[in-house]
């Protein structure tokens, strides 16, 4: 497996198959021959390939999990990211659930929940019924703010990864692992807009969308299924009162209750006629001032997914992998796995 996970390292490092060949005094067309698996290199250069990317020789011969078969859900036509950017992406995917369903392998294969089935859903003109029907197919109550949202999911079969990506044109992916579902985060994404992304993913995974819908129009109904989701029009009217005259400071304590952004929350209060267009547009507009579009401020806590560390701490505890290889499983060092799964070192 040297040529995936050169290929890995070398997208993570930001670095172009050109640029490493020069650093490396080999040709781009001999980069491009390790990578397909047509040619291996000398220990001298693999040397080198390991000091230019800021890895250990033994992490380009570490084995993948070669009975996985992915299907990736593609990346939106008008995402920005470049095409390097896309294979780091779905590299990144497919390395972190090659180790994630290795542990799964290693307890018997049998620990994960039964997921949801996937495109079961008749996706409708009405996005609150719509989100309802979501709700429904999860096992959520029908209104009521949901914490903990990945921890949920994951109890439902649901497989979360939070990808490490410093690029904001980045917030999520969907696709299956061995016809599991999962959807990929950036980890640099606030709480708000994560847990937003979730929703819009799991809706991309869970209705039926019909062939004649455009992509910007399917986009757009994922979008607000999610606001609907996560927000649903009984809480805001009880939360919010049937009718506010404009977006003031208390609404923050209902945000915060609900996991959502405020831009969210002022746009489901427009959405039901909470607050009037032009309420919401000046509130938008201040938003903008603000850059909150883009960055507004977390005001809850990170939701991470812990699946996978409880699944190789059990699998060190039942000694069925040593403290390395569960360490090795997590990317974790010797001394964090000890901490994190062991009462006492053993």
């Amino acid at each position: 497996m040297f040529c995936k996970n050169l290929t890995y390292y070398r997208l993570k490092k930001r670095m172009s198959k050109k640029e490493l060949a020069e650093r490396v005094h080999v040709t781009p067309m001999t980069i491009t021959n390790y990578e397909n698996g047509s040619r291996k290199p000398s220990m001298e250069i693999l040397k080198a390939l390991a000091t230019e990317l800021g890895v250990k020789v033994s992490d380009f011969l570490a084995i993948r999990n070669e009975n996985l078969v992915f299907s990736h859900g593609e990346f939106r036509k008008n995402s920005s990211l470049t095409k390097s950017q896309q294979e780091y992406v779905q590299e990144s995917i497919e390395e972190y659930f090659g180790r994630f369903m290795t542990s799964v392998e290693l307890l018997g294969g049998d620990v994960l929940p039964d997921s949801p089935v996937c495109h079961a859903l008749i996706v409708s003109d009405d996005n609150e019924e719509n989100a309802k029907l979501l709700r429904h197919h999860l096992g959520f109550a029908t209104d009521g703010p949901i914490d903990d949202l990945i921890g949920k999911l994951e109890n439902k079969g649901v497989l979360i990864y939070l990808l490490d990506i410093d690029n904001a044109k980045f917030s999520g992916r969907n696709g299956f692992v061995n016809n599991r579902p999962y959807i990929v985060l950036n980890k640099n994404m606030s709480a708000e807009r994560n847990r937003s992304t979730i929703v819009h993913e799991l809706a991309h995974l869970m209705f039926e969308w019909p062939a004649d819908m455009s992509d910007s129009d399917i986009e757009k109904k994922a979008t607000a299924i999610s606001g609907a989701f996560l927000f649903p029009k009984s809480d805001a009217i009880r939360e919010l009162g049937i009718r506010r005259r404009s977006i003031s400071k208390d609404m923050i304590n209902v945000a915060i209750e609900y996991g959502i952004s405020m831009m969210l929350l002022a746009k489901r209060a427009e959405l039901c006629h909470i607050i009037s267009s032009a309420v919401a547009k000046d509130f938008f507009v201040n938003a903008s001032i603000h850059h909150w579009r883009t960055n507004e401020p977390s005001r809850i806590e990170a939701e991470i997914p812990t699946l996978f560390e409880q699944l190789v701490c059990r699998a060190v505890n039942e000694e069925e992998i040593s403290l390395q290889r569960g360490a090795e499983l997590l990317r974790i060092p010797y001394s964090q796995i000890v901490e994190q799964c062991c009462f006492n070192e053993r």
